[in-house]
């Protein structure tokens, strides 16, 4: 059933970076009766989006007042941000406007989460409320359990457990959230390139010996945005990188085309596992 903040049509906003995410909320927000206005980033987000969205503005990544005044036009109250956006274009390659380049001098540190967070404030300053990305998404996010055919071998478990460990120190610090793993040792680390580079990475470092990938939610993880993803690329990466065992976060890690996605891991042999999320007081005592 549909909240009274779903049933203002009008109310709702996506601002809509690359991938298949954005057009998942869009889908999932129209089953529930919701069709949102779209800002969409011209640097990240793909054109067949003119075709997904009845109601549509292309702003560029630094236009943080033009993106304010298109929302305030559409009458948005709920806002969501769905897609990434490269870390890298984030914070080399924009052209902010006054508004965001005195917020960028404002930040104590230049990560993502620190940008964007302050973004959600000065949204929330407009009247504009930043809600959780998964809202329209429940059924893409997994329960804790093995989810494909095969459960992780011995190997792959240590390696596993090793891989949460490491995983979750960097992803406190902001670095990224993926590892890669082999007989308990880091073979890759991810940084600013994104998962599927930095499986890419250790396998060219690993020689096509078998890995086992990690990807962790942060301590804090702010489900408004950069949610954990994994999508079917993924696996295909996974498959020609000779990575046999896939961890997650449950309840935090959003599978796209799940389906897909899990027929695609059974048909490789790769064991995909969630697991529960350890609370971030635990987190600090690693």
């Amino acid at each position: 059933m549909a909240s009274t903040a779903e049933k203002s049509l009008g109310q709702w906003g996506l601002i809509a970076g690359n991938g298949d995410f954005p057009f998942l909320v869009l889908e999932g927000a129209r089953s529930r009766g919701i069709e949102m206005a779209v800002i969409a980033i011209r640097e990240e987000a793909s054109p067949a989006l003119e075709r997904a969205a009845r109601r549509l503005h292309w702003i560029s990544l630094g236009e943080l007042s033009r993106g304010i005044e298109l929302l305030h036009q559409e009458g948005v109250k709920h806002a969501v941000m769905a897609g990434q956006v490269k870390h890298n274009k984030i914070f080399s390659s924009i052209r902010p406007d006054w508004r965001l380049a005195k917020l960028l001098l404002s930040l104590p540190s230049r990560n993502t989460d620190s940008l964007i967070g302050a973004v959600a404030r000065v949204l929330e300053d407009e009247g504009i409320e930043l809600v959780d990305s998964t809202q329209f998404l429940g059924p893409l996010l997994p329960a804790a359990g093995v989810l494909t055919r095969r459960a992780p071998d011995e190997l792959e478990s240590a390696d596993i457990e090793y891989g949460r460990q490491i995983a979750r120190q960097i992803a406190g610090l902001d670095l990224g959230q993926t590892v890669v793993v082999r007989d308990r040792a880091c073979v890759a680390i991810e940084a600013m390139e994104g998962t599927d580079e930095t499986i890419e990475r250790a396998a060219r470092i690993a020689g096509g010996q078998r890995l086992v990938v990690v990807k962790v939610s942060k301590p804090r993880q702010d489900m408004r945005f950069d949610v954990p993803v994994v999508g079917p690329k993924t696996i295909e990466i996974m498959r020609r990188s000779s990575a046999t065992a896939l961890a997650i976060d449950a309840r935090r890690t959003l599978l796209f085309e799940r389906d897909s996605l899990l027929r695609a891991a059974d048909d490789a042999g790769i064991a995909i596992q969630a697991f529960a999320p350890e609370p971030a007081e635990a987190r600090r005592k690693l």
